[in-house]
């Protein structure tokens, strides 16, 4: 919404401002910002194992996952210092708030590693997805006679394959927790609400059992789209509406001084806010799918 109206505001504020630079807007139909987010294969494997700036971007939020747990592991102390204190904040919210709000104390015990890993990766995943990192292939620079890719901001979390990966095996894993407590006819009978009485419950339970499957979409969706679209609108506030409306060099300048501020907008609440948020969101309904699954009550 925010794009589209910057869009159709661009004529008439160029317009009042300048009618030369307004007049010269004509759509450059050979920038395709999508491009931003195509995975051009770095390595050739056999079938569907071609290495490309997706997987890249996996194994650093892999290594820092990794990484943060062994160095908690093995730097706590009796005196925490400002790290350990962070470190403990962060594991209380994860343990108490995520994990034990929304599951028993046995569950929660058993799950909350699980919750935890879960939540930083798709944390780290979706941080260092706005640091520049030099992973576009498609335009390199020049660096002392040695071409480079260049700097652009890209997450594994805005590929929507990423989340529903995640949301496959939170999907799985809180169907098996649900048949080992309940068995398979308990897991679906218990789809029906315990005050739902007589014919009722044959609409109801078909109702809960397609719910059940679009959690699937929304899970995953909810995670990729978000994330997706605050790339996108610091990618066109950010100097993508410049090139997409190919304006003079008088409206380039105009339009930059309007957008470039709402660019530094959106990225400090992306970094700041969204990508904190989606991992929580992401890990908080991971413990109530599981929590759910095993409750004697729907």
């Amino acid at each position: 919404m925010t794009l589209r109206l910057a869009v159709l505001a661009t004529p008439i504020l160029l317009l009042l401002l300048d009618a030369q630079a307004a007049l010269a807007i004509e759509v450059n139909e050979e920038y395709r910002p999508q491009d931003e987010f195509k995975l051009d294969p770095w390595i050739d494997l056999p079938g569907p194992l071609d290495i490309n700036k997706a997987v890249f971007y996996l194994l650093i939020a892999t290594a820092l996952t990794v990484g943060t747990f062994m160095y908690v592991a093995n730097r706590m102390q009796a005196r925490p210092n400002r790290i350990q204190t962070a470190v403990e904040t962060a594991y209380v919210a994860m343990r108490d708030n995520i994990a034990g709000g929304n599951m028993d104390r046995k569950m929660a015990a058993k799950w909350f590693p699980f919750i935890a890993t879960l939540f930083l990766f798709i944390w780290f995943s979706n941080i260092i997805g706005y640091l520049p990192l030099p992973t576009n292939t498609e335009h390199k620079v020049d660096v002392f006679g040695v071409e480079v890719p260049s700097l652009a901001l890209y997450a594994a979390t805005a590929n929507l394959s990423v989340p529903l990966v995640l949301t496959l095996i939170v999907w799985i894993a809180y169907h098996i927790e649900g048949f080992r407590a309940k068995g398979v006819g308990g897991f679906y009978k218990g789809l029906v609400p315990s005050g739902v009485q007589g014919p009722a419950k044959v609409p109801i339970f078909f109702i809960e059992l397609i719910s059940d499957f679009v959690r699937l979409v929304s899970l995953s969706v909810r995670l990729f789209a978000n994330i997706l679209a605050g790339h996108l609108l610091i990618l066109f506030m950010g100097g993508g509406l410049v090139v997409l409306l190919n304006l003079a060099a008088v409206g380039s300048v105009i339009l930059g001084l309007i957008t470039l501020p709402l660019a530094v907008a959106f990225f400090l609440f992306e970094i700041g806010l969204v990508a904190t948020l989606q991992a929580f969101i992401f890990s908080t309904l991971t413990a109530i799918y599981l929590g759910g699954a095993v409750a004697k009550e729907h």
